[in-house]
């Protein structure tokens, strides 16, 4: 074998290990249920409430050390079904296509759900009008829409965005009045200082502000949202919350849902394991969210004598 053709023996290999790391960049297997190392990839717009879950979980399991990467919904997405990552917590299931697809390549997934959350719609603290119906907000994003206001999201590939598109079925979402920020943080901050704005965010960041955007929370207002199939005839707007979220009176809101295609017991079956326990429950229920299975209460009734 002369020389080129050693050289281009030893590019092959080089290019065949950088592949296959590539393939597997977010997948280790030094884990077992409560122990050693795996990467979750978490969708980032509803990182309040999986970093509260996150600091339990590792000070009651000293010994697991997990990876935590923020991605956009669509970056989730095409990590799991391109085989790069293999455990996500986000906010909405997988398809049927979806499922096959994993499940014809030997990782069928398994799904569960954790909490329910809603999109906020926030406005300025000048901003006389905080109600809108939901045809007034589908028409937002039509682009013969008279509306001058800037919608602003937290991320192009955003899941927030994401879910809009699919309840108002809307073709496209490219006019030039939508705008995407670098996080939910920047969101509110903009939403603050601009009363021409109109911001799209996961409930989970109003609940209990972080001291580097609090300030900016104060200058902002929820807008309600007309709920058109509601019963009520006293109240036909509603602010998402947690009794609107279980009365089912909040329109736009979402599940968060675990998905697990590690094949095998470990570091991601016993994260997912404590989201779904009545501990991993409790820290819902305390974020302002609503658990997908609520924590069971015990009362002591004392009989005096």
């Amino acid at each position: 074998m002369n020389l080129k053709n050693i050289l281009n023996s030893i590019l092959l290999l080089c290019v065949g290990f950088a592949s296959c790391n590539q393939n597997k960049i977010y997948d280790n297997s030094t884990d077992g249920f409560t122990s050693g190392t795996y990467t979750f990839v978490f969708d980032e717009s509803i990182s309040p409430i999986l970093d509260q879950e996150m600091y339990v979980f590792k000070s009651l399991y000293t010994q697991a050390k997990p990876n935590v990467v923020y991605q956009p919904e669509n970056k989730i997405l095409d990590l799991i079904l391109n085989n790069k990552a293999r455990f996500a917590v986000m906010s909405r299931d997988l398809n049927q296509n979806e499922v096959k697809l994993l499940t014809d390549r030997g990782l069928p997934p398994k799904v569960g759900k954790v909490a329910h959350d809603a999109i906020a719609l926030i406005v300025g603290k000048n901003v006389p009008d905080t109600i809108m119906t939901l045809a007034e907000i589908k028409n937002l994003f039509n682009s013969n829409t008279k509306d001058t206001k800037n919608l602003v999201f937290d991320n192009p590939n955003s899941s927030v965005l994401n879910y809009l598109k699919s309840y108002f079925s809307l073709e496209s979402s490219n006019q030039k009045n939508i705008y995407a920020v670098k996080n939910s943080k920047e969101v509110i901050k903009y939403v603050a200082n601009n009363d021409n704005a109109i911001g799209f965010i996961s409930y989970s960041w109003l609940v209990e502000p972080d001291s580097d955007y609090i300030s900016a929370t104060k200058n902002i207002r929820i807008v309600g949202i007309e709920n058109d199939s509601s019963k009520s005839k006293s109240l036909t707007y509603f602010k998402p919350s947690q009794s609107t979220f279980a009365l089912k009176q909040y329109p736009l809101t979402r599940t968060i849902y675990i998905i697990d295609c590690t094949g095998k017991i470990g570091l991601g079956t016993g994260f997912s394991s404590f989201l779904q326990s009545e501990r991993g429950q409790k820290i819902v229920l305390r974020s302002g969210l609503l658990p997908d299975s609520m924590p069971t209460r015990e009362i002591l009734i004392k009989k005096e004598l």
